[in-house]
């Protein structure tokens, strides 16, 4: 997932993709603990993607802060 894509998200949006996004990365560290993991690279790639939700949410957090502090 791009993070043009995350910002075109609502923020109700972005919370239910990230969970959904943290039961997947649950279920394949268990796969991997297992060894039945077929494609390793799975586990970084959703880590990245909630990265960049966590990261655009964390933006938005702040721009609310600094317009919210000027008004």
């Amino acid at each position: 997932m791009k993070t043009e894509d995350i910002r075109k998200m609502s923020p109700e949006e972005r919370l239910k993709k990230l969970e959904e996004l943290q039961e997947e990365l649950v279920k394949l560290r268990l796969k991997a603990v297992v060894g039945t993991l077929e494609n390793p690279g799975a586990i970084r790639a959703i880590r990245k993607t909630i990265a960049r939700i966590l990261t655009v949410m964390r933006e938005e957090e702040l721009k609310q802060r600094k317009t919210g502090s000027k008004a």
